[in-house]
């Protein structure tokens, strides 16, 4: 599919559904990371299997709808810098990262008009890049109530949050007031898994977890939010997979 996200801005993705839709079903959004065939990695048409998460998330029977992002002029190209610098062109008061928050709730947006898709059962998940913008989408979009990240680097200090297509070098100054479990904060009461293998995210990421579990005294029972530390470095392995399936299928 094809659709405008701004005047002259246009963004492909692919819509992965179950063979048989006889009632509606969940739908989650995809986001792909940081490979040259951005979203024919999550609808399985190039790139390693397990990080197929659109295409295997449909054969369970959910919706599934995988946006490009907004660094990749095609699907088989990107250009981070050249991309970042004509959005902060337009927009020189914003973030890269809010163009991506913008896209991905347009994508949210785009699956809730669907006849086949449950609106009450939205999800979002990413791996690496994708994990970053699911992160933001979590905090800011209520729509979505289970969101799963994969190794995006939950800390600003974990990765290259500095970079003009997220948040900026602004964020390297040591009078940075803000830290990132203050969006998980704002996504709770709602299920949110952290996976990591001790690289991007892992046991390093369990302060930004313990951060908010005192919320469940003001929700009244326990969070849903967890870390899956799998230790097997950058990707996806079975054990991960099966722990996301899991997590969707438990709470979406």
């Amino acid at each position: 599919v094809r659709y405008q996200v701004e005047p002259g801005e246009w963004v492909e993705a692919y819509l992965l559904k179950p063979l048989e839709v006889s009632e509606p079903r969940p739908g989650v959004a995809v986001f792909h990371s940081t490979v040259a065939h951005s979203i024919l990695q999550p609808a399985g048409l190039e790139g390693r299997p397990e990080m197929a998460f659109g295409l295997k998330l449909a054969r369970r029977g959910y919706v599934a709808l995988c946006p490009r992002n907004y660094l990749w002029p095609t699907n088989h190209e990107i250009q981070a810098q050249q991309q970042a610098q004509r959005f902060l062109e337009r927009h020189p008061r914003c973030k890269g990262m809010a163009r991506m928050l913008a896209d991905a709730r347009l994508t949210i947006d785009l699956l809730a008009s669907l006849p086949e898709v449950d609106v009450r059962r939205l999800g979002s998940v990413g791996h690496s890049l994708g994990a970053k913008e699911v992160l933001y989408l979590a905090a800011f979009d209520e729509r979505v109530k289970v969101t799963i990240s994969s190794e995006g680097g939950i800390g600003t200090r974990f990765s290259n949050w500095d970079a003009p297509w997220y948040l900026g070098p602004d964020i390297g100054g040591e009078d940075f007031p803000r830290e990132h479990h203050e969006l998980l904060a704002l996504a709770a009461p709602r299920p949110f898994l952290l996976v990591g293998d001790d690289s991007a995210d892992g046991d390093l990421s369990w302060p930004f977890i313990e951060a908010v579990l005192p919320l469940a005294q003001l929700y009244g029972s326990p969070l849903p939010v967890g870390l899956f530390n799998h230790r097997q470095g950058h990707a996806v392995p079975p054990l991960a997979e099966r722990r996301i399936a899991e997590w969707f299928d438990r709470y979406l």
